[in-house]
């Protein structure tokens, strides 16, 4: 912005100066930005509109097909169960990782080592060959007689195997997001919480998550949208009701990949951007006092009660202000 002033204007007899003319700066390049992106976007709308090669006719047909819908609820129940497990195994580590007690530090290190390390799809081929490894889980004294023996088959079907190795791979990378929240927490506060003499329990509970949970959540809400997309990878154990399973196969039968993977995307982007509505609103909760496009709300009585305990100093004039003589009386 260009500022113009007179500085004249003061000085020659005019006691109000004038106004400032402002003139806004001109950002062209960002009208030709705009401009260029609008044009890609309706060459793009048209080309969906008008390609028959799309099949939008197929797209319809098995949108809402029963198969597809059941396929988007089973999707969404490894997800959850698979966040649930990893969110409770990542806050164990976490701690574990901030632990005096050097078995459980290098405990929690070597698993965010091996988990973070090995490939999501190689583990799931694991999980879906435990029970050639490892046909019955035996119960019983160590060295000594079963007191209870299950077949591993039975006990670790495709689905919980999913979810398994779902859970413990991402277990790895949330338990480093949450030490980093936890280590946000400035170690001040933990000592001056200590010295009004909290417990260890509430201080975590009523200090340093409350704070960290601002750091948490954004890369959780990532993770959790990551493993909504991650899911389509259970083929390796193999569980074959996930939603990418069922558009395929649906596709192989129809000789039409293309709609079937548009139908795919489209329940992945509903369910994403409802997870992504929800992330909003969580992060506005923990980010009060400290994001800036938070409103905070004010109670008015307590704003009355604050406006009414300040009173408007006195106004001194020349005739009433003491003079040395009085002052020296």
């Amino acid at each position: 912005m260009s500022i113009t002033t007179n500085p004249l204007s003061t000085t020659q007899g005019n006691p109000s100066p004038e106004l400032i003319k402002a003139v806004p700066v001109r950002h062209s390049g960002r009208w030709v930005g705009a401009a260029v992106i609008l044009v890609v976007a309706s060459v793009g709308i048209h080309s969906l509109a008008t390609n028959p090669n799309f099949h939008w006719d197929t797209f319809s047909l098995y949108v809402l097909d029963e198969n597809v819908i059941r396929g988007v609820g089973w999707t969404l129940l490894l997800t959850v169960l698979s966040m649930t497990i990893a969110v409770t195994l990542a806050i164990l580590l976490a701690f574990m990782r901030q632990s005096d007690n050097p078995i459980f530090r290098w405990s929690s290190w070597f698993w965010v080592w091996f988990f973070r390390g090995t490939p999501v799809y190689t583990q799931l081929i694991f999980w879906g060959l435990v029970a050639v490894l490892y046909p019955k889980i035996t119960l019983g004294v160590p060295f000594g007689p079963e007191l209870l023996s299950l077949t591993t088959q039975d006990l670790l079907n495709a689905f919980w195997a999913a979810v398994l190795g779902l859970a413990l791979n991402e277990s790895a990378y949330l338990a480093e997001i949450f030490r980093a929240g936890l280590k946000s927490v400035d170690k001040g506060q933990i000592e001056a919480a200590e010295a009004l003499g909290m417990r260890g329990t509430k201080i975590m509970w009523r200090i340093v998550l409350p704070q960290a949970m601002r750091i948490i959540v954004p890369p959780t809400g990532n993770e959790t949208i990551g493993m909504l997309k991650t899911t389509s990878l259970v083929l390796a154990v193999p569980f074959t009701l996930d939603l990418t399973f069922v558009t395929n196969t649906l596709a192989n039968r129809s000789y039409l990949p293309i709609p079937l993977l548009i139908v795919a995307a489209f329940w992945y982007l509903v369910v994403t951007s409802i997870l992504m509505v929800g992330q909003h609103f969580i992060e506005k909760h923990y980010g009060k006092g400290v994001d800036i496009s938070t409103r905070i709300t004010v109670n008015p009585a307590a704003l009355q009660a604050a406006a009414a305990s300040v009173r408007p100093a006195p106004a001194t004039t020349p005739d009433s202000a003491p003079t040395i003589e009085e002052s020296g009386r």
